[in-house]
């Protein structure tokens, strides 16, 4: 999981949602009235769903698990606890149907005093909560909060880790081919190294080797000193 930045919807579609989202306030909308209403706004939701996925992090990655194909817009505060934040776009995110149906689902912890304990990637770094161990492709939790937002997610999942191990060993192997290419070949097949980095699933890894670069022991961690100095490059980075 990454930090993702919102973007400000165009007014026309802003302006629908504000529209939608009155007309539940004024209905006094539960659950059942909230979901009837989003089902049948299609065109307000494939006008948010392109939106998402401009957003999300490679090409259209779900924004929980970063490898399955983002389909669905999820509800970050689930409609059953929110029916009124049906249409509230910074209660939207874009998810795949695993994650949305089969982890996530409804599932929404609060603490004691009623505040969500997951971790929101709008409006929060998730890396300070979640640590990525590269080699194994493993979520540690730096916080309560993190390992409740591991367990919900389901981001430990076995093909989860896997893909991360494995796109740890690719993104090295891509960011030295991408050196060399810049010493002895001209940028035109380098930033095409480049792109193909920033699209791959799992954009969590390169994510975190960013984070690792500056830190003790990074040439350790992410296997030599031209690993580190490649990840220096400002084509790599994630937007601000």
């Amino acid at each position: 999981m990454i930090r993702i930045r919102r973007v400000t919807l165009p007014p026309d579609l802003a302006g629908q949602l504000r529209v939608r989202t009155d007309k539940l306030h004024g209905d006094k909308a539960d659950c059942s009235a909230a979901r009837a209403a989003w089902k049948s706004a299609k065109a307000t939701r494939t006008q948010l769903t392109r939106h998402l996925t401009g957003m999300a992090a490679g090409i259209r990655r779900c924004m929980y698990c970063g490898d399955g194909l983002g389909t669905d817009i999820d509800h970050f505060e689930p409609l059953a606890e929110a029916p009124l934040r049906a249409f509230d776009w910074p209660n939207h995110l874009l998810a795949c149907s695993y994650c949305n149906s089969h982890q996530k689902r409804e599932l929404f912890p609060r603490d004691e005093d009623g505040r969500p304990l997951l971790v929101d990637p709008f409006t929060e770094d998730p890396c300070a909560h979640l640590e990525l161990v590269l080699s194994t492709g493993i979520y540690e939790a730096l916080t309560p909060r993190g390992d409740i937002t591991i367990k919900v997610f389901g981001l430990n999942r076995a093909d989860l880790a896997r893909g991360r191990a494995s796109a740890f060993i690719r993104t090295v192997c891509m960011l030295r081919d991408r050196a060399r290419l810049l010493q002895f070949s001209g940028t035109e097949e380098a930033g095409e190294v480049a792109a193909s980095l920033l699209d791959q699933p799992f954009a969590d890894v390169l994510y975190a080797m960013l984070r690792y670069r500056d830190l003790p022991g990074a040439e350790q961690v992410l296997r030599g000193r031209d690993v580190v100095d490649a990840l220096a490059d400002p084509a790599l980075h994630f937007g601000p």
